[in-house]
């Protein structure tokens, strides 16, 4: 597939107005990808758990105005207005108006809740575009009459990656590759794919709770962060490890080694920190209790033999992975010596889940 695939033929249809609702997950890399290219186009492959209760919903409303001139939208969260969100909605559909030329010819109410709390530190551009990607496609869709579900997933993905990376791997679930790796036919920069192999019973309802360190805005922006690497001096080395790694994973996923897993997790999250404090100019978003986090991780790992591993998004909240056998025990230790380290004592609890859902057409 390439972007001109995208590029739809005049529609056959029409349509006056409607409304059109969709729920969409955040996820969780394992494999991460820092560094893009133009375009969202990333420099490395990534894959991810999709997670089930941390979602997005977005009511998408649509009525067609007289002049195509401009875009024509109002954002909504939790039922107030939000202008602050119209500028990063305005980039986003100027990126996509080539793959869907209907956007000027409407205008669209975009009403989107979390099922988290939008302050809760979870970046929810994931789950957000994602959610709005979905919407839009099944606006094209009543345009275009029938579409595959291969076309229409692949698509949301493509269009869901202009507004925010990662939000193209939250449309299915539950392992999602994204980035060109020869490991693994069909996986592409422009969009997710459902990992293709075998995944062994061991990561089957893998349980992820989310340690909420640190609410407030991050002071260094993923964005900004992405393009300190264009000259990071280690960036070469770190694109091929993630490479290495993704390799690494096709055959633990296949024979279930919870403790090789754990291993490539847990340092991927720190070598994607690693990147940011080597970077000129250099950051760090972990917090002090970020990193006492991980040492009672380690400390209770080495005495009972748990499978419990950490994993680190762009910021200083804490993905405490770990099988879903072992759940009872691991929420109890988080209970008792994690939660101490939360910003009011706050976390989420997560497991894998199966992608975006449409709600009501």
């Amino acid at each position: 597939m390439t972007e001109q695939d995208f590029i739809p033929e005049t529609y056959s249809k029409t349509k006056d107005s409607g409304s059109v609702t969709w729920s969409s997950p955040s996820n969780i890399a394992l494999v991460k990808y820092w560094g893009k290219k133009a375009d969202q186009i990333p420099e490395n492959p990534s894959i991810s758990f999709t997670l089930d209760h941390c979602k997005t919903t977005t009511i998408l409303s649509f009525s067609k105005k007289e002049s195509s001139d401009i875009f024509s939208f109002e954002v909504f969260l939790d039922g107030e207005q939000k202008d602050s969100f119209k500028s990063k909605i305005e980039t986003f559909f100027k990126r996509i108006e080539s793959y869907l030329p209907f956007l000027r010819d409407y205008h669209f109410k975009i009403e989107t809740s979390n099922t988290f709390p939008h302050s809760s530190g979870i970046a929810s551009s994931a789950s957000g575009m994602s959610a709005l990607a979905l919407c839009l496609m099944s606006i094209e869709k009543e345009l275009s009459g029938e579409v595959s579900e291969t076309y229409f997933n692949q698509k949301a993905s493509f269009l869901a990656r202009l507004g925010s990376g990662s939000a193209c791997r939250s449309i299915e679930g539950d392992l999602i590759v994204w980035g060109t790796h020869k490991g693994i036919d069909g996986s592409s920069d422009l969009f997710g794919v459902k990992y293709p192999f075998q995944v062994h019973q061991n990561f089957k309802n893998y349980q992820d709770t989310i340690l909420l360190v640190d609410k407030g805005e991050k002071q260094v922006s993923s964005t900004v962060g992405h393009n300190l690497m264009h000259n990071h001096p280690f960036a070469a080395r770190r694109f091929e490890q993630a490479h290495e790694n993704m390799s690494e994973l096709i055959e633990i996923f296949k024979n279930g080694d919870v403790d090789a897993f754990l291993k490539i997790v847990e340092s991927e999250a720190l070598t994607l920190h690693a990147m940011m404090m080597t970077s000129m100019p250099y950051f760090i978003l972990m917090k002090p209790n970020t990193m006492g986090i991980i040492n009672k991780i380690w400390t209770f790992r080495k005495e009972t033999n748990s499978k419990v591993c950490f994993t680190l998004d762009a910021g200083a909240n804490v993905h405490v992975l770990y099988p879903e056998s072992e759940k009872d025990a691991v929420l109890e230790f988080i209970k008792s010596e994690l939660a101490i380290f939360c910003q009011n004592g706050h976390y989420i609890t997560d497991q894998i889940g199966f992608g975006a859902q449409q709600i009501s057409d």
